[in-house]
């Protein structure tokens, strides 16, 4: 009988025959972790302290902008009001108006006031409502009103804020 010898082929037969790693010569670049080195914190309170900030504002300025009751109206235009009131009527509209005159007050109808729009010197009359007598109109400020045109042309405010 013949007797056949099998090598094994996870035990190499001589050291040249061996597989070495390519990592086995190198040295990690990994540095130990120091106790007394923490850097990373002063970025990271930097980040956090940005990230609010950041935050804080988009929801400040998005809370004022949905809060705004003028934002859904259409802006009011001087030109097209005094060109033809007519296809207006009945439309509510948001204007930034700066305070002209005053020309008075009737008890149950309200105060007729002269305002002027932004870029425009024409005078547009507007007849503000007795529930709206706590506003004190000055003479040069700018407010941001709703109003209403009715008919004949007149236009009523809705709501006034003082901008």
């Amino acid at each position: 009988m013949m007797r056949v010898t099998v090598a094994r082929q996870d035990e190499p037969s001589s050291e040249s025959d061996a597989v070495i790693s390519p990592f086995a010569q190198t040295t990690s670049t990994v540095r130990p972790g120091d106790p007394k080195h923490h850097g990373s914190w002063p970025l990271w309170i930097v980040s956090v302290v940005l990230v609010v900030v950041i935050l804080g504002n988009a929801g400040y300025f998005g809370f004022k902008y949905l809060t705004n009751p003028y934002r859904t109206l259409e802006p009011f235009s001087a030109d097209h009001y005094l060109a033809d009131f007519q296809p207006l009527m009945g439309g509510k509209f948001r204007a930034d108006f700066k305070v002209q005159a005053d020309l008075g007050w009737k008890e149950n109808v309200g105060r007729l006031m002269a305002f002027t729009a932004a870029n425009d010197t024409r005078s547009i009359l507007v007849l503000i409502p007795p529930k709206l007598s706590g506003v004190f109109f000055t003479k040069g400020q700018t407010y941001e009103i709703s109003l209403e045109v009715g008919e004949g042309g007149l236009i009523y405010a809705d709501s006034c804020d003082k901008e």
